[in-house]
């Protein structure tokens, strides 16, 4: 499923590159929000490590994702892909372990 956002504030360079990619890659959204509840079904006490996951989909992914970044998953896109999915996912509310960072307010 793909997220709309409404843009109220100047948006940080990753939060930037985050929108294009998001919008050109929604599986990669669906492949995360999948996983993550696969690691829930098993572990549901335990916050999840995006990385862990987002390594997974870069095993998987490296061939066929679309986009013009040096790596096809970038690691500059974990911290608002673990945002979006604990806002927009009520199931994984809260499910990720995050820390601060520019993307807080603005992916």
């Amino acid at each position: 499923m793909q997220h709309e956002f409404e843009f109220t504030q100047e948006l940080s360079p990753i939060a930037k590159r985050f929108r294009l990619f998001h919008a050109a890659n929604p599986d990669v959204y669906s492949s995360l929000v999948s996983l993550a509840r696969q690691f829930r079904e098993k572990n549901k006490e335990r916050k999840i490590g995006i990385k862990m996951l987002y390594e997974v989909l870069r095993w998987n992914y490296y061939l066929t994702t679309d986009t013009d970044e040096e790596y096809r998953l970038t690691n500059d896109f974990t911290a608002p892909y673990a945002r979006l999915i604990m806002d927009q996912e009520t199931d994984l509310a809260g499910a990720f372990q995050i820390k601060k960072s520019e993307v807080d307010i603005k992916y």
